[in-house]
């Protein structure tokens, strides 16, 4: 039987490693360093993926406790929603953890429009009232759900999703997200209230309607 040579087992080897690298790196985000990194939100001059962290003899307790999602949202806008964020920008504490959270609030008829969070999966959980929560696959299957308070629900990475209010009082969800800062791709802004603004006509061919109807949507959404 031949024996390979050293040479051979050694590229055999780099070649290997170099197609596990892709698989290592994408398969998780990395953990922390140290115990915390509160944002430092005042350093502009320094571009980092995420925040640097504040010098940790700056840091106060107050820096780790969030009330921002104890007040209700003002929902007296044309969905009749509103989400108050408690992520990385708001609570500064939450940089490099890969965790934050949103309140939202809906008015009776009020909804959350489809919209995609590109970088976190959704789960959520429904406080008081009784909304329709739903989203729609990379095959075009829409999935749903009437939930009421107690019941939880949660949502893909990256796929379209809404919620709304199916019940005849107030409601209100408490989401959680494994990131920092999820974002949040809301399409009735993206495609009709964009800057600058996506042509006239590649929207009447996408949604296979006149012009003015285009038009019209996007003057609903004009400030």
């Amino acid at each position: 039987m031949k024996i390979p040579s050293r040479s051979h087992v050694h590229r055999l080897s780099y070649v290997v490693v170099l197609l596990l690298l892709p698989l290592l790196s994408f398969s998780a985000d990395p953990d922390s360093l140290q115990d915390f990194c509160v944002a430092d939100q005042t350093a502009s001059s320094i571009s980092v993926n995420g925040f640097p962290c504040k010098p940790a003899s700056e840091v106060t307790s107050d820096d780790f406790f969030f009330d921002g999602l104890t007040k209700m949202g003002d929902t007296s806008n044309i969905f009749g929603s509103n989400v108050t964020g408690g992520n990385v920008l708001t609570f500064p504490a939450l940089n490099t953890l890969g965790i934050s959270m949103n309140r939202v609030d809906f008015a009776p008829g009020g909804v959350n429009p489809p919209h995609s969070h590109p970088r976190a999966t959704e789960s959520g959980v429904v406080i008081k009232g009784k909304l329709l929560v739903g989203f729609v696959t990379t095959g075009n299957v829409y999935h749903s759900k009437v939930l009421t308070a107690g019941q939880m629900f949660v949502i893909p990475r990256g796929l379209v999703h809404f919620q709304k209010n199916v019940g005849v009082r107030k409601a209100l969800v408490i989401a959680a997200f494994n990131s920092q800062l999820p974002g949040a791709v809301v399409l009735p802004f993206t495609l009709f209230a964009s800057t600058p603004s996506i042509p006239d006509d590649v929207l009447t061919r996408a949604f296979q309607v006149e012009e003015k109807v285009v038009k019209s949507i996007k003057s609903k959404f004009s400030s």
